[in-house]
C-alpha cells in the first residue's frame, strides 16, 4: 500500500541530515513520464501560512504537477522571504534532478516552526534521494516526525482498473480543519484538475476535517493528489456520473483510512472515540455538535480516565451552537443508553466499564429533532501527550 500503487509514479525517501536523529527526512514523488499531470490540493486555513504552502499554491495555479518534494524535521514556517526562497529552491533542486522546471514540483515540509531550513544539507541531499528512488514505503517513512508508524492506504476506483494510493503523516496538532498533517495521494485514473479538486475537497471535508486530537490547526497542512491517467480508463471530465463517483469513493476511502491511522497514532492516545450525532435539525447543526464534543478537553480527559461522564457531553452539545432541546437528548456509549430525555438513565455499570476499557469507543448523541447527522473522530488527552508537548516538539 503506497503512493506507487497507482501506475505512472516513482517515489523514494531517505535521511540527508535535517533531523539530528539521523532518521529519514526527505521524500520525493515524481511521474514516470517526467511530465506534469493533472493535480489538486487542499491547504491549511491557518493565516500563519508556511512557506511551502505558499509555494505549492503558486505552482498549482495551472492545475498540474510532475512531482512533490517533502521534508520532515523543519516546518519552514515563520521564516519570512528567506523561507519562501528556500521552498522554491527545494523545488528547483528536484526539478533539476529530473530535467524539469521548479514550477513542476510542489513542496511540503513538517517539523519545528520558526527555524531556518538547513539548506546546506538539502542542497546535497535532494539530488542523492532523487538518484535512488527506493519506493513508496521509504517515502512514507521519511514524512514522520512524532509519528510512530508510517501511514499508507490504497483503494480501487470502481472496476476501472485504476487505483488511488496515499501516504500521510500526523500525530499531533490534529484539529477539525485538517491537522499537523501532510498527505499525498496518487491515482492512475484519467481525471482533470477540476475533477480532482472537487473530489479531494469533498473527501477532505468528510475525513481529515472530521478528526480532532488537540484542536490545533497547523501552519503547514497540505493534502495533494496527482493523476497519471496510466490505467487507460475512461476520461473523467465532469463531477457527476458513475465514473466520477467511483473516483470520489476511492479518494474518500484512502483519506478516511489515513485519518483513522492518524488517530490511532496520535501522541499519547490510549482511546479513539467516534462521536456520532443523529437527529439534529440540519447536517450543519450535527457538525457543530460533533465538533464541540470531540474538541472538548474535558470529554477527552474523561476518555482517558475511562469515565463515561455523559454530563460533559450534554454540556458541550448545549454550548455547540446547534439547536437542542435538552429534554429530547439521548446519549449512548456503544449500545448502552446513559442519558435519556436529558436525564440519567439506568444502565449496566459493569458492561459500560468494560466498554470504556477498550481502545475504540462509539458515543452516539441523538438530538431527536430532525435528520441531520455528522461524525467526528477524537482521542483522549493523556499524561503522555502533555509530556510530549510541554517542551518544543
Amino acid at each position: 500500500m503506497s503512493i506507487t500503487a497507482a501506475k505512472g509514479f516513482e517515489a523514494g525517501g531517505g535521511a540527508i541530515g535535517i533531523k539530528p536523529s539521523g532518521k529519514p527526512d526527505i521524500a520525493i514523488l515524481v511521474t514516470n513520464s517526467r511530465e506534469a499531470v493533472p493535480a489538486a490540493g487542499v491547504f491549511t486555513t491557518n493565516l500563519a501560512t508556511a512557506a511551502p504552502v505558499l509555494v505549492s499554491k503558486s505552482h498549482l495555479a495551472d492545475g498540474k504537477a510532475a512531482g512533490v518534494v517533502l521534508s520532515s524535521g523543519n516546518a519552514n514556517a515563520a521564516t519570512g522571504p528567506a523561507g519562501r526562497a528556500d521552498a522554491e529552491r527545494m523545488c528547483q533542486l528536484a526539478g533539476d534532478a529530473f530535467g524539469l522546471e521548479a514550477s513542476d514540483f510542489l513542496v511540503c515540509s513538517t517539523g519545528l516552526i520558526g527555524y531556518s531550513m538547513p539548506m546546506a544539507v538539502i542542497e546535497k541531499g535532494i539530488p542523492v534521494i532523487a538518484a535512488n528512488l527506493n519506493g513508496g514505503t521509504a517515502a512514507a517513512d521519511a514524512l514522520l516526525t512524532t509519528d510512530t508508524v508510517r501511514k499508507e492506504a490504497v483503494a480501487p476506483v470502481g472496476d476501472s482498473g485504476a487505483v488511488v494510493g496515499g501516504m500521510a503523516k500526523g500525530a499531533a496538532m490534529l484539529a477539525p480543519a485538517m491537522a499537523t498533517m501532510l498527505a499525498v495521494l496518487t491515482t492512475d485514473a484519467n481525471a482533470t484538475h477540476e475533477v480532482l479538486q472537487r473530489a479531494l475537497t469533498d473527501a477532505v471535508a468528510k475525513t481529515f476535517n472530521q478528526l480532532c486530537v488537540d484542536a490545533c490547526t497547523s501552519t503547514n497542512d497540505t493534502v495533494l493528489i496527482l493523476a497519471s491517467g496510466a490505467a487507460n480508463g475512461p476520461a473523467i471530465t465532469a463531477t457527476e456520473g458513475s465514473d466520477y463517483y467511483a473516483l470520489l469513493d476511492a479518494v474518500t476511502s484512502v483519506c478516511g483510512s489515513l485519518a483513522r491511522q492518524m488517530a490511532n497514532d496520535a501522541e499519547g492516545a490510549t482511546k479513539v472515540a467516534t462521536i456520532r450525532i443523529t437527529g439534529a435539525r440540519t447536517d450543519h447543526d450535527a457538525s457543530l455538535a460533533a465538533r464541540s464534543v470531540a474538541s472538548s478537553q474535558l470529554v477527552q480527559c474523561s476518555l482517558n480516565g475511562e469515565d463515561p461522564y455523559w454530563g460533559r457531553i450534554l454540556s458541550e452539545l448545549g454550548a455547540s451552537g446547534a439547536f437542542m432541546d435538552q429534554e429530547r437528548v439521548t446519549i449512548s456509549y456503544g449500545e448502552h443508553v446513559l442519558c435519556a430525555e436529558g436525564i440519567a438513565a439506568e444502565h449496566d455499570v459493569a458492561a459500560v466499564a468494560k466498554l470504556m476499557s477498550e481502545r475504540e469507543i462509539l458515543i452516539t448523541c441523538d438530538l431527536a429533532l430532525g435528520y441531520g447527522e455528522a461524525e467526528m473522530i477524537c482521542t483522549d488527552l493523556s499524561y503522555a501527550y502533555i509530556d510530549e508537548n510541554r517542551g518544543t516538539s
